[in-house]
């Protein structure tokens, strides 16, 4: 079970953040396999909210109320309830001493026709300060072709919404799907710079076989060129890519995702839900420890209304022993531009782990697909294509340390 003792996070070198997922849909996207619902086939968001509220102010979180570096809401589609109860979950945090500040960096997820001017000003009067748009393109055909509800028409309006505040903004383009064109590609990329977007996630389309849109996808050599069309277009716009599926301009990074690649802790509130403590005992051997709720949303509210039952539940809690966190952090760090730390190897785990990595890292960096440079080891825009191959390379087993 996790530790009954709860400490502080917040210093010189940690952050903390909280995400908070609302998991209601206008629609079930094709692609989507994350946990949620059609709106109206859950129970009502006034009742979800609740629940979130009661997991926020119960006595069984390992994380202390403090200063919160990030806050993000996700799903889903949070724009779709009601403003005032994404509201109400701010203010409980605040309630329970979790402070936001205005350093804190407040991001919601929105999609195109679900946000007016109303509901705008609600976010930014309570802190919002950061909004993620699921856009995914601007092309009808293919919005229709993903079952989105929205069209193109409306993601401009919204972001002619949004630039007209000079909000920072993010947008998701999703590519390589079916019968997509480099074209149509590249004008997703323009328009959404013209729009004023100072961050990108674009999203290569991952379904299995047999899929219904699996069928007619760009060859790989296609997709390929999709890749470094958008890794061109957006260097040439004074963007950088930060992370493999992120790009940004200078000082416009998503702090609450770079926690999840620096090894920070976070707390995930709501259905399906994760959570990562990095704080370490090498006494107890325990290196880091991950837990999660519920990806059902019945079982996610009896949880929540049980909490005697929940306390009990192990099943949701993961202790990570030392080459699980070694494999975890090479796997996030390597997703980096800046790459693997030496110093922060070195700090966290131990010579061995570093002696490790660079046995594994020399073929690698013979071939070209890793780079060392300011004591960092980084993948090369050749790696990038072949991530998850050279992420392999760093998986280790408890075999392969003797603590």
């Amino acid at each position: 079970m996790l530790d009954s003792v709860i400490l502080p996070l917040n210093s010189s070198e940690n952050q903390f953040g909280i995400y908070v997922h609302i998991p209601y849909c206008l629609q079930r996207c094709t692609y989507c396999d994350f946990a949620t619902y059609v709106h109206t086939e859950i129970l009502p968001s006034e009742k979800y909210i609740e629940l979130l509220k009661k997991e926020i102010s119960s006595p069984e979180k390992i994380f202390e109320p403090q200063i919160l570096n990030t806050l993000y809401f996700g799903g889903g589609t949070p724009s779709l309830i009601p403003a005032e109860q994404i509201i109400d979950v701010i203010q409980h945090l605040k309630k329970y001493d979790y402070q936001i500040n205005s350093q804190t960096e407040v991001t919601i997820e929105i999609n195109p026709a679900t946000v007016d001017e109303r509901k705008l000003n609600l976010y930014l009067e309570n802190g919002i300060n950061r909004f993620s748009v699921g856009a995914q393109t601007f092309s009808d055909r293919l919005l229709k072709m993903v079952h989105r509800e929205h069209n193109s028409k409306q993601t401009l309006e919204t972001l002619k919404l949004l630039e007209s505040y000079n909000l920072n903004y993010s947008f998701d383009v999703l590519f390589a799907l079916p019968t997509q064109t480099l074209a149509e590609l590249a004008y997703d990329l323009d328009i959404a710079d013209e729009m004023g977007m100072t961050h990108l996630s674009p999203y290569c389309l991952t379904v299995p076989e047999g899929h219904p849109l699996s069928k007619n996808r760009p060859l790989d050599t296609e997709q390929i060129e999709m890749f470094e069309l958008i890794h061109t277009k957006l260097l040439a716009k004074n963007f950088y890519r930060y992370e493999i599926s992120n790009y940004a301009k200078a000082g416009y990074e998503s702090k609450h995702n770079l926690l999840y690649w620096t090894d920070m802790s976070y707390w995930g509130l709501g259905l399906s839900a994760h959570s990562y403590d990095n704080r370490q005992s090498i006494e107890t051997k325990k290196w880091g420890t991950r837990f999660w709720n519920a990806s059902n949303i019945n079982i996610y509210e009896k949880d929540i209304l049980n909490l005697e039952i929940r306390q009990k539940n192990s099943n949701n809690l993961e202790i990570l022993d030392f080459h699980q966190s070694l494999t975890d952090f090479c796997y996030t760090s390597l997703r980096l531009e800046k790459g693997l730390s030496y110093e922060k190897m070195l700090r966290k785990f131990s010579s061995s782990a570093i002696t490790k990595i660079e046995l594994i890292a020399k073929p690698l960096i013979d071939r070209g697909l890793l780079k060392f440079a300011n004591n960092h080891w980084s993948l090369t825009d050749q790696g990038v294509f072949i991530s998850n191959q050279i992420f392999e390379q760093f998986t280790f087993l408890e075999s392969d340390f003797k603590i």
